[in-house]
């Protein structure tokens, strides 16, 4: 990652153009960038003065509540615990939290042997002056633990305000912005996420104006290294799945598809029986499987839907059974539901992520839901329901990758106000719904552009792990000639090939043994420099 310094110091040359007027920075490179051959030929426009921010003086005069940054960071205990207890009592003090950065695990810096820090940090909105919010965030850290020790040492949780409103304050207990972001990739990394790159926003603007480079935010965090850093010991982008971190950027991870339903396009009533999908479990597992998606619903086109009572009854008994099987240690478990009441379930029993064909539409209660069980969710792009999805209406784009992108990252949005911070989000396309075959190979050749289009309004969306199911789809039989599912692995994995280099991250198959070697060739071939 290192080699693409250079590159990527170039190519964030297209995040600079700060005016009083707005900022030109239409694509400073988001997470794929990292992977694949960049475009550094881009000219920055010039530069005039930025706007000169408010001072503390004039915080008084408004009266409509604050945009604010407020950073993140734990090393000791529950590191992941104690984010969540912290999102929760910022919360319940009136802290409206509408944005979220990446997760870091990040080396310690300064005070350097003590354990690796989690770091993030949120956007949101509150009515409480700075000084007030400073002496609210101070309760929060003393209540989840936070006692007085060595500047720069371990702590349970340290909470900072980074930003409040377009105001620069300096007394003798708070500096807005904080004095040292300059100098800090752990801070940069999560700030420049709540940013985007479009610059649309007012507010975000006068932060750039504030950061005292013309270039913004963006200038000094390409001058401490920028994207080249993640992925390094110094900083990596995680994902908490329980008490654990995934690096989904070390390698492309494989779901495995359990289908437990009698009317699936592939292996439809195949392990409907216990025994049956325990096998199957256990051979996806000695296959290389890390997730093992379980499916009580079929979401085929024009598929019957059943009651979450009726997927309850399809799924708990397989559910119970596999996640007790030695086999599963270390491995993730992941149910594929529309309903809320079903992901309770689930999650109570073992199920370790939430695949949500619907994005939240077809029940909306399981966006609140899974932000309560704190576990992974992946969001999908469809539009109305599997009876209705291929609908001439639904099957209408323009441009498919721009529409699929915007309509995505509304889905996004909504998990996250409903309290899924963005280090427990996958974005999934939707191959095969709500699309034609050439829709399916534009988006597969386009996941940059997806990840780009998110970028304009929210960098760290652009960063999150994409999740591509696209296995034995009937668009690859059409291209094929193969009506037989179970024909299509081959044109699978050509296709899960195309995907992984063009930046996806988890592969949902049904043939693990050729998702694993298309994973590991496609990956050692993104490696290559």
């Amino acid at each position: 990652m290192l080699h693409a310094k250079e590159t990527l110091r170039k190519m964030y040359s297209v995040a600079k153009g700060y005016y009083c007027g707005g900022l030109a920075a239409p694509n400073p490179f988001p997470a794929w960038d990292l992977r694949h051959s960049l475009n550094p030929s881009r000219k920055a426009p010039g530069f005039v003065n930025p706007c000169r921010a408010r001072s503390y003086a004039h915080i008084a005069e408004s009266s409509a509540g604050q945009e604010i940054v407020i950073a993140l960071g734990s090393n000791v205990g529950d590191r992941i615990s104690s984010f969540d207890r912290a999102l929760r009592l910022m919360k319940d003090s009136g802290i409206k939290i509408t944005r979220h950065a990446c997760l870091y695990e990040t080396a310690p810096e300064y005070v350097t042997d003590q354990p690796r820090f989690l770091n993030s940090a949120v956007r949101g909105t509150t009515k409480l002056g700075p000084h007030d919010l400073l002496k609210k965030l101070k309760e929060i850290e003393r209540d989840i633990g936070r006692t007085a020790g060595i500047r720069y040492g371990p702590r349970p949780i340290d909470l900072d305000i980074l930003l409040y409103g377009d105001s620069q304050i300096s007394t003798e207990t708070l500096t807005v912005p904080h004095e040292r972001i300059h100098e800090r990739q752990f801070v940069l990394a999560p700030l420049v996420d709540l940013l985007g790159s479009s610059a649309d926003d007012h507010m975000e603007k006068s932060w750039h104006s504030l950061s005292k480079c013309s270039g913004g935010f963006f200038d000094v965090w390409n001058e401490l290294g920028s994207e080249s850093l993640i992925g390094t010991q110094g900083i990596k982008r995680v994902m908490a799945v329980g008490n654990r971190l995934l690096d989904w950027s070390e390698r492309t991870l494989i779901m495995g598809v359990l289908n437990l339903t009698p009317d699936s396009f592939s292996d439809g009533g195949k392990f409907q029986e216990v025994e049956a999908a325990i096998a199957q479990a256990k051979l996806l597992i000695s296959e290389g499987a890390d997730i093992i998606d379980i499916g009580a619903q079929s979401t085929r086109p024009s598929a019957t839907r059943l009651s979450a009572n009726e997927e309850l009854e399809r799924l708990v008994p397989v559910l119970d059974a596999i996640v007790k099987i030695p086999e599963m240690e270390g491995k993730l478990i992941s149910v594929d539901t529309f309903y809320g009441q079903v992901a309770a379930e689930a999650v109570k029993r073992g199920a370790t992520m939430i695949n949500d064909v619907s994005g939240g539409q077809l029940d909306p209660s399981i966006l609140e839901v899974v932000a309560e069980l704190g576990v992974p969710y992946v969001t999908m792009h469809m539009r109305g329901d599997p009876s209705t999805m291929q609908s001439e209406q639904n099957l209408q784009y323009d441009d498919v990758c721009k529409e699929v992108a915007s309509e995505l990252y509304t889905r996004l949005r909504e998990a996250e106000l409903s309290g899924i911070p963005l280090w427990r989000i996958v974005l999934d396309p939707g191959i095969g719904f709500s699309k034609k075959s050439r829709h399916n190979l534009e988006i597969i050749n386009g996941l940059r552009s997806i990840r780009e289009e998110m970028g304009k309004v929210s960098l760290g969306a652009s960063h999150v792990p994409v999740l591509l199911g696209l296995s034995r789809k009937r668009f690859l039989g059409e291209i094929c000639n193969r009506a037989d599912p179970v024909e299509r692995d081959a044109a699978t994995v050509a296709a899960n090939a195309a995907g992984i280099m063009n930046g996806a991250n988890i592969l949902r198959v049904h043939n693990v043994r050729c998702g694993v070697d298309t994973a590991k060739v496609s990956d050692a071939l993104r490696m290559v420099k």
